[in-house]
């Protein structure tokens, strides 16, 4: 995302800071390999890794790979545990995080809390520090992060409120990812409590099947009009498109552990390969393909 680089003072973290409204930026740069680097959090911390790869530890025993593409969220006083098995003076392990001041996160879940409240079943748009927030870019956040480096690290006219669009921006996408899996989670467990509930239970249950709109808003209860302008604000698309998100989703888990990628099509609902190649590179950026090679030769 940076196309210069500072000499590095430091070898393991070096550390390089823009201040902004509300938010920091600061790019990490690690040249040799090392182990248990500890990572604190003052204030929410928006990490996107850049090239190499980390191992995180976390609270609960929580262990897992931070790769190109992926970002991770830590809430306010949460501490992890960093290693970083493969950087070198050549190939050095960098990744950005940027700090978001409470206030701002705030501030902007008070104004979709008015603008666009969730049903009263499933509470309010909020941060919720209590889940683990660890996915991959899709191609509109991978875009916006790159943006946002370059307005953090430019002089620019109006920098600072472009920042500060930016921030706004990300703290929504965020919050929408969260919402997102907190409604599957909460659909899960109470698909009857409302007809919402059980219209998103109804698609994640039957994934691998064409949707039935009329169906879906008879399960509902609502109208067709309704239905789709209730759907989107909360789930942030039409349910077609959520149900290609979450086909997507698990073809990803799927592509990662090697399974074949025709399998892996027909499995989650599609019947043409090319259909299902051209899905998966709009959401994720890069071929089914292409994603399984650069994982695997990761583990390689």
């Amino acid at each position: 995302m940076m196309s210069t680089r500072r000499e590095p003072r430091e070898l393991v973290e070096n550390r390089v800071s823009f201040a902004g409204p509300n938010s920091e930026l600061s790019v990490y740069d690690t040249y040799l390999p090392a182990q248990d680097v500890n990572l604190a959090a003052d204030e929410l911390l928006y990490c996107g890794m850049i090239t190499g790869k980390k191992i995180l530890h976390g609270a609960g025993d929580y262990t897992a790979e931070f790769l190109p593409q992926e970002s991770f969220v830590m809430a306010p006083g949460e501490e992890i545990q960093i290693d970083f098995p493969e950087a070198t003076m050549e190939h050095p392990t960098s990744c950005l995080t940027i700090e978001i001041s409470r206030n701002r996160m705030d501030q902007v879940c008070s104004h979709m809390n008015k603008v666009s409240p969730l049903h009263r079943d499933f509470e309010e748009w909020r941060y919720r520090p209590e889940t683990v927030f660890h996915t991959a870019h899709t191609p509109a956040t991978q875009a916006l992060l790159e943006r946002l480096v370059h307005t953090f690290t430019e002089e620019q006219m109006d920098r600072d409120l472009l920042i500060d669009f930016g921030i706004s921006e990300l703290i929504v996408r965020m919050l929408r990812h969260q919402t997102r899996d907190f409604l599957l989670s909460a659909c899960a467990t109470t698909p009857d409590a409302n007809g919402l509930s059980a219209a998103i239970h109804h698609i994640r249950s039957e994934l691998e099947q064409p949707l039935d709109i009329d169906q879906l808003c008879k399960m509902a209860c609502m109208s067709r009009s309704r239905f789709f302008s209730e759907f989107k604000k909360h789930l942030g698309s039409t349910p077609v498109e959520f149900q290609h998100q979450l086909r997507m989703q698990i073809a990803r888990e799927r592509l990662a552990r090697g399974e074949p990628v025709t399998r892996v099509c027909f499995d989650v609902g599609y019947c043409n390969l090319s259909h299902f190649s051209r899905r998966f590179q709009r959401q994720y950026g890069e071929s089914p393909k292409q994603l399984q090679l650069r994982l695997l030769s990761k583990i390689a």
